[in-house]
């Protein structure tokens, strides 16, 4: 299971509303090799799940992950920062090893 954060939540909704997507709109999230610690995050906007997808809900955000990507997130959590030093949308894994110090990718 992944969950979010109240800043991820509100930021995500808000991002969803600035493009004109409807709230069939759901995030997905996904494990792909790349980054210099050779797995990496990819967010995006999706409508429709796809066959291998597991669906979560939190604070009224529909997630969509690939049966794949959930081995590498189990137990993530997606926060937002958008202080001085904010780095935009961030993973808290548990699962990672390693991270980078962009924080966009990790290693298991």
């Amino acid at each position: 299971m992944l969950t979010i954060t109240d800043l991820a939540a509100n930021r995500i909704k808000e991002l969803r509303s600035k493009e004109g997507l409807t709230e069939e709109f759901n995030i997905r999230v996904a494990v792909e090799g790349g980054g210099c610690s050779g797995l990496m995050y990819n967010l995006d906007f999706a409508a429709e799940a796809q066959p291998n997808d597991m669906i979560f809900e939190d604070k009224g955000v529909k997630v969509m992950v690939d049966k794949k990507s959930i081995l590498y997130l189990a137990g993530t959590e997606l926060d937002f920062s958008d202080g001085l030093n904010g780095k935009g949308f961030q993973f808290k894994n548990p699962n990672a090893s390693r991270t980078c110090g962009c924080g966009e990718s990790f290693s298991i």
